[in-house]
């Protein structure tokens, strides 16, 4: 059985609390789909846990901003956000981010962050046209934000979700489970407020981190699958 997870986004909170109860499920492996980076203020202790438990992982575009000093051009929040990131982080875990590849082949598994057209910065929808012509059983991808288990007629799709910004209107950390070729979604409650008050002390408004408390984008906005096409 093997845990993913995507998205963590600087919220070791919510990463502990969902590395925890995979620990209690027994998975033999964790996978991450990329985005340790950006939003919130635990970057260090992110990267550090990730490669304490080598857990293999992928670049997402937040990863890809930090690793190179772009800027996101869709967000200033964003921005905001990777700056002071950028000011934090330790040599050491910009270096691990920057080795990171945005795609990857486990056993029968195929997983990117974004999609497969764009692997770092694809929003995409699974669909059976999308994966007909494409060699496999068994995707996942994370970027999005919005949990989604999808099964064709010989091909089967995960996103799990977002462990450190949920935006489907859950605030629960999200996880997914493939278990004998078969995803499952999981979620569970942390410590919210925690992430909060550290976000608090390291200068961040309110605006940065009260949307962890609705399971929403900064600034409120509630994602679904039909919103993204």
């Amino acid at each position: 059985m093997i845990g993913i997870i995507s998205d963590i986004h600087g919220n070791h909170v919510a990463l502990e609390a969902v590395l925890s109860r995979l620990d209690e499920l027994g998975v033999s492996q964790v996978i991450c789909l990329g985005d340790v980076g950006g939003y919130y203020c635990e970057i260090n202790e992110c990267c550090e846990t990730l490669q304490k438990r080598q857990i293999f992982t992928l670049m997402g575009n937040h990863d890809w901003y930090l690793a190179t000093g772009e800027s996101c051009p869709r967000s200033n929040s964003v921005n905001v956000c990777l700056n002071y990131q950028r000011s934090v982080i330790n040599a050491q875990n910009k270096q691990w981010l920057a080795s990171l590849k945005p795609q990857a082949t486990i056993g029968a598994l195929d997983i990117v962050h974004g999609g497969w057209n764009d692997p770092l910065d694809e929003y995409m929808v699974p669909s059976e046209s999308y994966f007909s012509h494409r060699d496999g059983t068994l995707f996942a991808s994370g970027h999005t934000h919005v949990p989604c288990v999808w099964k064709g007629r010989h091909k089967s799709y995960c996103n799990p979700g977002s462990v450190g910004q949920p935006r489907d209107g859950d605030p629960r950390a999200s996880f997914a489970l493939l278990d004998d070729d078969e995803f499952t979604l999981h979620r569970i409650e942390y410590d919210i407020g925690k992430i909060q008050e550290k976000m608090k002390e390291a200068g961040f408004t309110p605006y940065f981190y009260e949307n962890l408390s609705k399971g929403s984008r900064i600034g409120g906005k509630i994602d679904s699958l039909e919103g993204l096409l």
